[in-house]
């Protein structure tokens, strides 16, 4: 009985073992991105812009889309688009567009993924030093108008 005992514990120590070092990796949960979508939306309808907000997780998966009534048909893939390539890219997609304008042996990076949207309004989703998703707006009269929104909806949780 005792024997039977020491080789069951053997057995199960090393994968009790493995399960404690498993990697964990930060990740935007819904609730915050559905905070966020909401206060970059809020942010462009008080200046009277009606837009699309999207937010992606880290990986790309779309976690939220909130579209204004009003806002034009094309808004979402454009708000879409912008988020995933902010997330993809962890940059600006304004500083990626103007990038890709200043030096046309990158203008790949507008083509290698039909899901990119290099255009402003898109910006990475940080907490602390991790890059945990993105946030795109589309729809207002510009991308600077895009990206205060985005921006507005960072602050309001917290992200950079």
């Amino acid at each position: 009985m005792i024997r039977t005992l020491l080789i069951a514990s053997a057995l199960i120590a090393p994968s009790a073992a493995l399960a404690q070092t498993l990697p964990t990796a930060p990740y935007l949960p819904l609730e915050m991105a559905e905070k966020a979508a909401k206060a970059a939306l809020q942010a462009c309808s008080t200046k009277g812009n009606a837009v699309t907000v999207a937010i992606v997780a880290r990986d790309g998966a779309t976690k939220t889309v909130l579209k204004a009534d009003g806002s034009g048909p094309h808004t979402v893939s454009s708000a879409t688009g912008k988020a995933f390539a902010a997330a993809s890219l962890g940059r600006d997609t304004g500083e990626i567009a103007e990038f890709v304008a200043s030096k046309p042996a990158n203008e790949g990076l507008r083509t290698m993924d039909d899901r990119l949207v290099v255009q402003a309004g898109g910006l990475p989703i940080k907490i602390g030093e991790a890059l945990v998703g993105g946030i795109g707006v589309g729809g207002a009269p510009s991308g600077a108008i895009d990206t205060e929104c985005a921006r507005e909806g960072l602050n309001a949780i917290g992200a950079k």
